[in-house]
C-alpha cells in the first residue's frame, strides 16, 4: 500500500490508522501546491480531485476520502476494533461521527486556511466552529472516546482536525474535555510515530 499525504493535512488520520493496525505501507509526500509527489509522480494521476489523502492498494486501486480510507483499513483487521463490524448497529454510530467530523469540523474549518478570507467571514466561521466544539466537549465529558471506551478510526480523524484549531485562533482550553482528549490521543505510540515520520519527511518541490 501507498499512502499519499501532506504534513498537517487530514491525511494524518489514515496514517495513524495504518500504524495502529501495523499494516505495511509506503508513505509518499505530496506538494499540495505543485501536485508533485516525492516519487516524481503527478498526483492528479493518482487522485484527479487533487487532494490528499489517497491510498493506493497493491492491486493498483486507489481509495480517496479519509472516512472511506479509514473504514476500509479497519475492516482489514477487524480484531483491532478500530471500527465496529459492518452489520453492527454501532457501525451506524461510527458513520454518524465520521459524517459530523467531515461536514461540521473539517469542512467548517477548511475555509480558514485561506488567509485572504475577510475577517468578518472568519469570525462567522469561528463562531460556528465553537458551537460544534461545544457539542463535542459535551459528548467527550461523558466518555473517553467517541464510541465510548475504545479508540476508533473516528478518534484518529477528530484528533487530526482538532490540531488545526490553534492556527485559527481557537484555543481548546475553552473546552477542557477536548483539551484532555487531544492530549490523551497524542500519547499513543501510533500518533507519535506518524507525526515524527511526517515532520521528518523530505519536502517536495
Amino acid at each position: 500500500m501507498k499512502l499519499y499525504f501532506a504534513p498537517d493535512a487530514c491525511s494524518l488520520a489514515p496514517h495513524i490508522v495504518l500504524r495502529e493496525l501495523a499494516i505495511p505501507f509506503t508513505l509518499v509526500r505530496v506538494n499540495n501546491r505543485s501536485k508533485r509527489c516525492a516519487d516524481g509522480e503527478d498526483f492528479y494521476r493518482i487522485n484527479p480531485k487533487g487532494y490528499v489523502a489517497a491510498l493506493q492498494l497493491d492491486d493498483g486501486n486507489v481509495i480517496t476520502e479519509g472516512p472511506a480510507i479509514v473504514q476500509y483499513l479497519a475492516d482489514q483487521r477487524p480484531e483491532s476494533r478500530l471500527a465496529p463490524p459492518p452489520t453492527a448497529f454501532e457501525r451506524v454510530r461510527l458513520q454518524e461521527w465520521l459524517n459530523f467530523i467531515t461536514s461540521e469540523i473539517h469542512a467548517g474549518a477548511a475555509p480558514l486556511f485561506n488567509d485572504a478570507l475577510p475577517e468578518d467571514a472568519k469570525a462567522l466561521l469561528r463562531d460556528k466552529l465553537r458551537r460544534r466544539l461545544g457539542y463535542l466537549a459535551q459528548a467527550l465529558a461523558q466518555q473517553t472516546y467517541l464510541l465510548g471506551t475504545y479508540f476508533s478510526v473516528a478518534d484518529a480523524y477528530l484528533f487530526t482536525v482538532l490540531r488545526w484549531m490553534a492556527r485559527f485562533e481557537i484555543s481548546l482550553s475553552e473546552w477542557p474535555p477536548l483539551q484532555h482528549y487531544v492530549t490523551r490521543i497524542a500519547e499513543r505510540a501510533s500518533v507519535r510515530a506518524a507525526l515524527e515520520a511526517e515532520a521528518t519527511s523530505e519536502q517536495v518541490k
